[in-house]
């Protein structure tokens, strides 16, 4: 199949068909990349319980470079694929050149920051030295080095534009496999390696992500052809940086949230001890195995979604989110169901030998916890609908609600009226209103967009 053909099928195949066929390779890379994240997690406990504490504290700054590389590609994805979808093909590719270059100064913004603020940033987060000190050379690293995380998704992206989910897969399958490969032999030191212990992780990361870097570029010029990029592309012009930027900005804050909603909530269980804030991070790294597939489903959804609204095709938009909720509730509900009946062998993983601290603390949070994944899989859905559209403010408030405007506040109560135990039941409550403001919101778009199509 060619890359015409490939991207006509966005507005052609069986809609039961066309969602697994696009998001299917990008939630087998995600599942992967969930799987690095996890055996990152796995070799830094067993080197130290301390450089696992410190690395939870350095996530909520992983999760922020996140957020601006995956927020500037949901809006290279949106946009592309409705300039494919309108047959604007040259405008498509003048638009992924920019967002190539947003996704440059996203970098250098946070080379800036890891050569100057990381240090003294984490000194922010914990008065234990040696958590400063292990956490800072972290994230001083992971930071500097971040070129292969922006690029990569970049690549990635485009190559979803155009519904070659497949050559995106192998590009995030690469990255994840050498991520995994280097891990052990960079942390303990193995075939001449020095063992460099938390340092090695960071490293071992960034190279992953380099040779992701790599192989989508060259994936994306020699496979891609309707988006192969010149440096003509690249060379920014304002309105289609805006027009990037319009999804691109209340995607990059909904996942920055995140790392607001992260650090405070530490800040919290930092009053129960270091475990409790090694037992959030570990949880977050666990359900990455549930949420990936969902976020996966999504980023699939986008272009879909985004193509048949641009050929104002309102049966395949409805077709198109029906099967994606079915897809979603389904992998959530049998996520539920993992966390409810093997919490103690999750946990395990992640045990210093002869300790069972997290096991105690994590078993009720992780039951308690994934209550509200049934939930979340309506809302992501919805969420990437009104991204693909370009209403991406609407998924902006969501967020808001959902991680800041009452996560937050809940948890803050439920720890002074039910300490430790009660808090993981704020994940639930957040949930549920943010669903229902979600319902409503989508309604609107029902109504003011779609039956208009």
């Amino acid at each position: 199949m060619n890359n015409n053909e490939r991207s006509k099928m966005l507005g052609t195949m069986k809609m039961s068909k066309l969602v697994p066929k696009v998001s299917v390779p990008i939630m087998i890379s995600l599942l992967v990349q969930a799987l690095y994240n996890i055996v990152d997690s796995i070799f830094v406990a067993k080197y130290s319980p301390k450089a696992l504490t410190a690395v939870s504290l350095a996530f909520p700054i992983q999760m922020l470079m996140i957020a601006f590389s995956t927020g500037f590609g949901t809006g290279i994805n949106s946009v592309v694929s409705r300039k494919l979808g309108e047959k604007e093909m040259s405008e498509a590719k003048k638009c992924a050149g920019n967002g190539v270059f947003l996704e440059f100064c996203g970098f250098f913004m946070f080379f800036v920051f890891g050569l100057f603020f990381a240090k003294s940033t984490f000194n922010l987060l914990t008065d234990d030295s040696t958590l400063r000190e292990l956490g800072g050379s972290y994230l001083s690293i992971v930071c500097t080095c971040s070129l292969g995380l922006f690029m990569s998704i970049a690549f990635e992206r485009l190559m979803q534009c155009t519904g070659n989910t497949v050559l995106s897969m192998t590009t995030q399958l690469f990255g994840a496999i050498t991520n995994i490969i280097l891990d052990p032999i960079m942390i303990f030191g193995y075939f001449g390696c020095p063992a460099m212990g938390i340092e090695g992780a960071a490293y071992a990361t960034v190279i992953g992500q380099c040779a992701g870097m790599i192989l989508g570029f060259f994936l994306n010029q020699i496979k891609n052809k309707e988006l192969r990029l010149s440096f003509s592309d690249i060379k920014p012009k304002l309105e289609r940086i805006k027009n990037i930027l319009t999804v691109g900005i209340p995607s990059t804050i909904m996942q920055s949230i995140s790392t607001v909603m992260n650090l405070t909530f530490n800040m919290i269980l930092l009053s129960y001890g270091e475990v409790a804030v090694s037992v959030l991070g570990i949880y977050f790294k666990l359900q990455s195995f549930v949420f990936m597939p969902v976020f996966g489903l999504s980023n699939g959804l986008v272009p879909i979604v985004g193509y048949n609204y641009g050929a104002k095709n309102r049966e395949r938009v409805y077709s198109a989110i029906k099967t994606a909720l079915i897809w979603a509730i389904t992998i959530m509900f049998l996520g539920t169901i993992v966390f409810m009946i093997f919490p103690e062998n999750l946990l395990a993983l992640f045990e210093s030998e002869g300790s069972g601290e997290i096991t105690a603390i994590g078993t009720p949070a992780l039951r308690t916890i994934c209550v509200h994944f049934v939930l979340a899989a309506v809302g992501i859905t919805l969420s990437t609908v009104f991204q693909a559209i370009g209403k991406g403010v609407y998924s902006m408030i969501m967020s808001f609600c959902r991680q800041l405007f009452v996560l937050i506040p809940a948890a803050f109560v439920l720890s002074e009226l039910g300490g430790l135990s009660a808090v993981w039941w704020s994940f639930l409550i957040a949930e549920a209103v943010s669903l229902v403001i979600c319902l409503v919101m989508y309604r609107r778009v029902d109504r003011r967009i779609f039956k208009w199509m």
